[in-house]
């Protein structure tokens, strides 16, 4: 029997602004390398939650109206995927799927939109400004650079018991102003990185990937296969 990971993409047909199913094809990439299929199903508005069924979640990006009208559909899971988290399930969160594991974020008419609170970032908004362009970060426990483009309103500010993805070496960032992009929780990876972060930097991908092994039953061994795959960088 061939194995495989199991992938919910979270609001998929909602939340893919900026092509963030691209990170999906980029584990789909490396999976492949060492005999591993990846399954992927969009779990939307309505949909039940089940996160027992997968062994990683993505959370892609979308503008102030497509997360208006998530948000109470996301509230309804808010159980499910706190508890999911807080076991150590593995999940990228890029844009407004960040904004909306948070606390609370500003949307651009002020209007404040509670987030689940899985995690305890919160996001304030800007006036008459956007962070546009190329980024560059460093991750200083990994001593991982990532690349990417980032294109966001929103200012982020890290809560407690959160790592940034990186500190940032050139452009914005989370907030513009304390050196910071993006966040890890656990397993969780959030980002403002748009690309997609893992097609373009394929350590990343790799990383995430073996935490997704060493988490599922007899497929460890996968693991030194994995790490002997060169990372690519499209």
């Amino acid at each position: 029997m061939t194995k495989e990971i199991k992938i919910a993409h979270l609001y998929g047909n909602i939340m893919n602004t900026y092509g963030d199913y691209g990170n999906i094809v980029a584990l789909r990439y490396y999976a492949k390398k060492i005999g591993l299929d990846v399954i992927d199903e969009v779990v939307s508005l309505n949909d039940p939650l089940d996160p027992s069924k997968y062994d990683f979640m993505l959370f892609g990006g979308g503008q102030d109206y497509e997360e208006q009208v998530l948000a109470p559909d996301f509230q309804s899971k808010s159980k499910q995927m706190k508890e999911y988290i807080e076991d150590g399930g593995p999940m990228l969160a890029v844009c407004g799927g960040y904004q909306m594991l948070g606390k609370y974020f500003l949307m651009s008419n002020g209007e404040r939109i509670e987030g689940i609170g899985a995690l305890p970032h919160y996001t304030l908004n800007q006036e008459s400004d956007r962070f546009i362009g190329d980024i560059t970060i460093k991750n200083s426990e990994t001593n991982e650079t990532y690349h990417g483009f980032e294109n966001h309103q929103g200012r982020t500010f890290l809560g407690d018991g959160e790592k940034p993805l990186g500190e940032v070496i050139d452009g914005h960032g989370n907030n513009g102003e304390d050196k910071t992009e993006g966040a890890i929780y656990h397993n969780v990876f959030c980002t403002y990185f748009h690309g997609p972060i893992l097609t373009r930097n394929g350590n990343l991908a790799k990383r995430i990937l073996e935490i997704i092994l060493n988490r599922k039953n007899n497929e460890q061994d996968l693991i030194p296969e994995l790490q002997k795959v060169a990372p690519e960088y499209f």
